[in-house]
C-alpha cells in the first residue's frame, strides 16, 4: 500500500490506530465535552479541530525530544505547560484573525489545555517515543477527532440553522430543527456516529477472526 510504503510498516500501524482502531472519541471516550460544545457549525468545529492538532503535533515534538529529561515526578506539570504554551498562540491567533469564530469557541479554545485526548497521548506515547512516530500518532489522532466534530457539525448546521459555512442549503420553507442547535442534538448525533463505529468495529474484527 502507498501509505505503508511512505510512512513505514510501523508509522503506518501507528496512523491506522489513531485514525480508526483507537479513535479518541468512539474508542476512548476522550474529548467529548468540546466535541459536543463546538459542533453546532461547521466553521466552529474546524477551528477546534485544527487547534487541537496542532497543539497535539506540537507537544508530540516537545515532550518526545525532551523525554529523557524529563523528570518522571513533574511529567504531568511538563505536560500542562507544554499545552498551555501552544493553546496561548492558538487563542491569540483566532482572536486576531478569526476574531467571530473566536467569540464563538473562545471559552473552549482555553479547556484545550485539560482536553485528555492530548494530555493522555503525551503520557501513553509521546513520553515514550522518538519524534517521528509521536507526530504520526499526533496526526492520526488529531484528523479523527477534526473529522469526527466536522462530520457532527455539519448535520448539525444543516438541520438547525439551514446553512453550511454559513451559506443558505435548505429550502425557504424548511422549519430549523432547534434541537441540533442545543446538547441534547449533539448528545443524539454522538451517540449515534459511536453505535455505528462500534457495529463497524465489531464486524471488522469477527472477519479477521473468522
Amino acid at each position: 500500500m502507498v501509505l505503508k510504503k511512505l510512512f513505514g510498516p510501523e508509522g503506518y500501524k501507528i496512523l491506522k490506530k489513531g485514525i480508526w482502531r483507537e479513535h479518541p472519541i468512539f474508542a476512548a471516550g476522550l474529548g467529548i465535552c468540546s466535541a459536543l460544545a463546538v459542533s453546532n457549525k461547521v466553521e466552529n468545529a474546524v477551528a477546534m479541530g485544527a487547534g487541537v492538532t496542532f497543539v497535539l503535533i506540537a507537544t508530540a515534538i516537545i515532550v518526545s525530544t525532551l523525554r529523557s529529561l524529563i523528570p518522571q515526578r513533574v511529567r504531568i506539570i511538563t505536560y500542562m505547560i507544554t499545552i498551555a504554551s501552544f493553546v496561548i498562540i492558538v487563542d491569540k491567533f483566532l482572536k486576531a484573525f478569526f476574531p467571530v469564530i473566536s467569540e464563538s469557541v473562545g471559552p473552549y479554545v482555553g479547556l484545550i489545555i485539560t482536553n485528555c485526548i492530548i494530555m493522555g497521548r503525551a503520557e501513553a506515547f509521546y513520553i515514550q517515543n522518538k519524534v517521528y512516530h509521536s507526530v504520526l500518532d499526533a496526526v492520526s489522532n488529531g484528523l479523527s477527532y477534526s473529522y469526527t466534530l466536522i462530520t457532527i457539525a455539519i448535520v448539525r448546521e444543516v438541520l438547525g440553522f439551514g446553512t453550511l459555512l454559513g451559506f443558505r442549503v435548505m429550502p425557504g420553507g424548511w422549519e430549523n430543527w432547534v434541537v441540533m442547535t442545543m446538547a441534547p442534538g449533539a448528545f443524539f448525533l454522538l451517540g449515534l456516529a459511536l453505535w455505528i463505529s462500534r457495529a463497524i468495529a465489531e464486524r471488522g474484527s469477527a472477519e479477521e477472526e473468522a
